[in-house]
């Protein structure tokens, strides 16, 4: 069977959907052709938190690692867990463990990828108003049964539920734990993907801003 690349990763607009609704995308035209001026060249205003984009440990710790302290490989996975599940409730853990339980080879994988269906709400406004979340306890889980895993992607806007953010708060603590942290690949556009997907190899570009806490990605993926 023959794979096919496809995207992972939401294009930025002004219509991006951000935690909350708290933030928005701009792109600001300083030169326009249409109006005169010799080039097109636009200006951009943004959070780094926003669309596709990688949480990086100095989000939550002020010692913790940014773009500088990863190399190139880290960003490239061909062995990649991906799941397809509806979650019993808004903060995801005991229905997702018990997928995990059923994993075997579990040393062997470097990304696991979790598909919620939320991607498919992302233009209303339960997608940033009432998201799925991950309970703090996940990441010890993990980094105990899948000793490998070293970025957790989903298709939520946050591993935060804007509905407990104390515990969302908690939840990038300690999976961004600077000592072995899983970093999480936020808001991935999964709607291709379907419930017999098989992801062979996954390439994660972030936009290499230094010393930041975030950075929008582009994920390309190669799917069976």
């Amino acid at each position: 069977m023959s794979t096919k690349k496809v995207y992972l990763s939401y294009l930025l607009d002004e219509n991006t959907p951000t935690y909350g609704g708290r933030n928005v995308f701009k792109a600001l035209k300083k030169a326009d052709i249409s109006k005169g001026d010799v080039a097109n060249d636009t200006s951009i205003e943004t959070t780094v938190h926003i669309g596709t984009h990688i949480d990086m440990p100095y989000h939550f710790f002020e010692e913790g690692q940014t773009i500088e302290d990863f190399d190139i490989d880290f960003f490239e996975c061909s062995n990649v867990l991906y799941i397809d599940m509806k979650p019993q409730s808004l903060i995801i853990k005991d229905d997702l463990i018990a997928h995990l339980e059923n994993v075997e080879n579990r040393d062997s994988y470097q990304f696991l990828v979790i598909k919620t269906g939320i991607c498919h709400q992302r233009q209303e406004k339960e997608f940033y108003e009432s998201n799925y979340g991950f309970h703090p306890d996940l990441a010890q889980y993990i980094r105990t049964n899948f000793k490998n895993i070293r970025i957790l992607g989903f298709d939520s806007i946050s591993v935060s539920s804007i509905t407990d953010r104390m515990l969302g708060r908690e939840a990038h603590r300690v999976f961004l734990n600077p000592t072995a942290p899983i970093l999480l690949l936020e808001d991935m556009d999964l709607t291709s993907l379907t419930t017999t997907s098989k992801i062979n190899k996954i390439t994660i570009a972030p936009l290499r801003i230094a010393q930041c806490d975030g950075l929008p990605c582009t994920v390309i993926a190669e799917v069976l």
